[in-house]
């Protein structure tokens, strides 16, 4: 019986990745003739964008002698070179002076930098396809395609933001135009307000607005309502900017934004039930136990048929990673023509981190902080993160928070532009509620419960917003109304 005969599939042909090696010699080469250029170039690349390994070292060594302000020539790189044993393998220490034999570099330097910087992004996409198809094809662990795809997108993109220094260079006249539009941006609204709105007036008083690449705390103690205070004023900016949108002010002028809220902690349901019972004015209680009549029914239909079209949009995801946290942001940005222009994260201790600290928390929330700041600035967005306090409020007679009481670590203080404490009054006072009298009590019980109930009429249904720490202004409190049953926080004009 015949045997069936398989053809056999030819070798593979090694991949050649992508590079131009003579392109890196004769960019040396002239940035070692003329020092000028090396200075012009050695901004633009990094050592691990050469191909060639002893390239990227003798760009590493020029670029050390120019920042000593010392000549970087081949007599002066010879010493730090004659041990080198890639230099032996392409002649010795006069493979540098054979690098400025022929000066035709000198002519097209800035190019071949740029042509060196290109490759070596290929280069990193070959990479990550490579990671990309491993991961793929390992069933060994257990499969999370989603998070595979996570991890790839965080990949490319910090591919691309590889070598962005150059870009985000702006002279004094481009900077200086940025200020001005943002102070006409105030004056036209009213001499209060340069940046996204909190809904608030006395708070944008107090702020200016929440400004572009701004990363601000908001902490509070368990029952104070910050999520709450995070949520009216996310409402508040997406409502702005749906009515602006409506009026035809152009997006660029808007004190609005469409928001992106990350919710570690509470269900995209429960975040709306919040919403809608503060625009219908119903309980939010009531609303999650079904006690309202048919005529509030037709409040709360009426009122999200109004905000069916509001540009909020949440994440519920729990056990978010600051990474994917960046991946998610860019990915609303690029499916919403990059008009996402509030960050809400429901909070900073609930995301984590690389995993590189070696379990160590306080290097987590660090790493985690810093990540904030960092999706500030390169989304050009104001961030808010929500922050827990410390136990160390509860022991103190005055329980108003300070910036120590930040838990966990003092790099929240100093990546913050803004810090809020939120701090009811109220809420500690009700704590504090004496025996009730009853028929047959001493007067001493009456007067008791008369000085408590006084002193809790004076406090009840307010709130501070304590602004901490501000870059762009003072420091000093606000006082607002909070209403608990609608959890909603409001401008407060009692004084």
């Amino acid at each position: 019986m015949a045997t069936l005969a398989f053809p056999q599939p030819a070798p593979a042909e090694p991949v050649q990745l992508p590079r131009n090696v003579e392109a890196e010699a004769a960019m040396l080469g002239a940035m070692m003739i003329d020092n000028r250029l090396a200075d012009d170039i050695v901004d633009r690349l990094e050592p691990v964008h050469f191909f060639e390994p002893v390239h990227g070292r003798i760009f590493a060594a020029i670029k050390s002698l120019r920042a000593q302000d010392m000549l970087a020539t081949p007599v002066t790189l010879r010493p730090m070179f004659e041990a080198d044993e890639g230099m032996r393998e392409l002649g010795g220490v006069g493979y540098l002076a054979s690098l400025t034999g022929s000066g035709a570099g000198l002519i097209g330097a800035r190019q071949f930098a740029t042509q060196i910087y290109d490759l070596a992004m290929l280069r990193a996409l070959v990479s990550v396809g490579h990671q990309m198809v491993d991961r793929a094809m390992d069933t060994s662990q257990e499969v999370n395609p989603r998070a595979q795809i996570e991890a790839a997108e965080e990949e490319l993109f910090r591919v691309s933001a590889e070598g962005a220094t150059e870009s985000s260079v702006k002279s004094f006249a481009q900077a200086s135009t940025m200020a001005v539009k943002m102070a006409e941006k105030a004056l036209n609204w009213g001499g209060n307000l340069s940046g996204v709105t909190t809904g608030l007036d006395t708070v944008n008083a107090k702020i200016g607005g929440m400004h572009h690449s701004d990363l601000m705390i908001l902490a509070g103690r368990p029952g104070m309502g910050k999520t709450s205070l995070a949520t009216n004023i996310a409402f508040n900016a997406a409502q702005r900017w749906m009515r602006d949108m409506r009026d035809g002010i152009p997006p660029s002028k808007s004190v609005g934004a469409k928001v992106a809220f990350f919710s570690l902690e509470m269900s995209a349901d429960q975040l709306a039930t919040r919403i809608l019972a503060e625009q219908s004015r119903i309980s939010s209680e009531a609303l999650r136990m079904g006690k309202i009549s048919k005529q509030e029914f037709e409040q709360l239909a009426a009122a999200a048929a109004e905000l069916e079209n509001l540009p909020f949009f949440i994440d519920d995801t729990g056990g978010l990673t600051i990474g994917s946290l960046h991946t998610r942001v860019r990915r609303l940005q690029r499916r919403h023509n990059n008009e996402i222009g509030l960050v809400v994260v429901d909070y900073l201790q609930l995301l984590t981190g690389s995993g590189k600290g070696d379990g160590n928390r306080v290097q987590e929330i660090s790493e985690i902080s810093r990540g904030l700041k960092t999706l500030a600035k390169d989304m050009n967005v104001p961030v808010l993160a929500l922050s827990q306090l410390s136990r160390a409020v509860e022991s103190r007679e005055d329980k108003r928070p300070m910036l120590s009481d930040l838990r966990e670590s003092g790099s929240i203080e100093q990546d913050a532009d803004m810090v809020w404490f939120v701090f009811r009054e109220d809420y500690y006072i009700a704590q504090r509620e004496p025996k009730r009298p009853m028929e047959g009590d001493d007067a001493k019980v009456f007067e008791e419960h008369a000085r408590w109930a006084a002193e809790m009429e004076r406090v009840y249904g307010l709130a501070e917003l304590i602004v901490a720490k501000q870059r762009h202004g003072a420091t000093g409190k606000v006082v607002l109304k909070f209403d608990p049953t609608i959890t909603r926080f409001s401008d407060y004009a009692g004084f």
